[in-house]
């Protein structure tokens, strides 16, 4: 395959979790002799495998991933470093003329590879203590609404559990007096230093969602709730970031006696349903996604194979 481009060019390979993003990835990139950067904010996290559905040994040995077991759960990990370390990949990958895929559901590291991060304040040890005690005073709900008052939009995109986000928008409105939406609108992520392909997977609902329960059953069938007792023996606590999110915050509550796995498993299925829809509202809004079903992988392939070779590039694809 001959690179034409000045420009890296990538292909995005987004869309709600449970669409089959890794399978399909992994045959297209073997099929164009490509490597997989992974965009996906759990996957970075080692010890933490049947709960992110990580591609399996033999997906990774067919095909190199990149950006999977990078830190611990107990380490910050952020859409800024995300852009660090897969900028480097990329150039590296770029220079041997190995196509590149950029894989993942984690929609602000893809926005923020494909466009660029807004120029933030730096963090701020003594806000991010002075909320945290809040936090533990008033509960998560005061946050959040605390954020609302301040920036509804905001306010509105992160989920009212998710404290690590909340935060740092409190934090992001005191240090700098302008606020995390009004940064990010300014900024509008436009740097694009890539040419990308991208390409967005959308099975039908009914087919979405059966693929869901089927991916969460098979979590509890590949040992879940063991991996998250071993995180736990590990001293990994609850109040990690990583381990709030989907199955383990839900295997953490069955493993401390507040409902049992059948439950568990129902409130897994539900959440993840939830999430995917907001997954979809996101990667929506991008009017340079071209989707595609995930049985279409075949139609991608010529597409792709013009698109890695031709002057236009992603120009032809929008």
């Amino acid at each position: 395959m001959t690179l034409v481009s000045h420009r890296p060019r990538l292909i995005v390979v987004a869309g709600p979790t449970g669409a089959g993003k890794t399978g399909l990835a992994v045959r297209l990139a073997r099929a164009h002799g490509g490597e997989i950067i992974s965009a996906d904010s759990m996957q970075v996290y080692r010890h933490m495998d049947i709960g992110t559905a990580k591609p399996t040994p033999a997906e990774r040995g067919r095909i190199r991933h990149h950006l999977i077991d990078v830190v611990d759960p107990d380490e910050p990990f952020s859409a800024a470093r995300f852009v660090r370390h897969a900028r480097i990949i990329i150039r590296d990958l770029h220079l041997s003329k190995t196509p590149v895929f950029v894989v993942g559901g984690t929609g602000l590291y893809i926005r923020a590879l494909l466009g660029g991060l807004f120029d933030g304040p730096d963090a701020n040890e003594n806000l991010r203590v002075f909320y945290r005690a809040e936090q533990a005073r008033y509960g998560k709900a005061y946050l959040h609404e605390k954020l609302k008052r301040v920036d509804a939009k905001a306010a509105a995109r992160i989920q009212p559990n998710d404290t690590v986000r909340i935060i740092r928008a409190l934090e992001v409105l005191e240090a700098s007096g302008q606020s995390i939406t009004e940064k990010q609108a300014a900024h509008r992520f436009g740097d694009q230093p890539y040419e990308a392909m991208r390409i967005g997977l959308v099975p039908e609902r009914d087919e979405l969602y059966e693929g869901i329960d089927r991916r969460a059953d098979r979590m509890i069938a590949e040992g879940l709730v063991g991996e998250v007792q071993n995180l736990l023996d590990r001293g990994y606590g609850e109040a990690l970031k990583p381990m709030q999110s989907l199955g383990y915050r839900h295997m953490v509550r069955h493993l401390r006696g507040d409902f049992d796995l059948s439950e568990a498993l129902r409130l897994l299925k539900r959440d993840t349903r939830r999430y995917a829809k907001r997954q979809m509202t996101w990667f929506g809004a991008d009017r340079e996604m071209t989707w595609f079903h995930p049985g279409d992988g075949e139609a991608l392939d010529e597409k792709i194979d013009a698109f890695l070779s031709s002057p236009d590039g992603a120009r032809r694809f929008v």
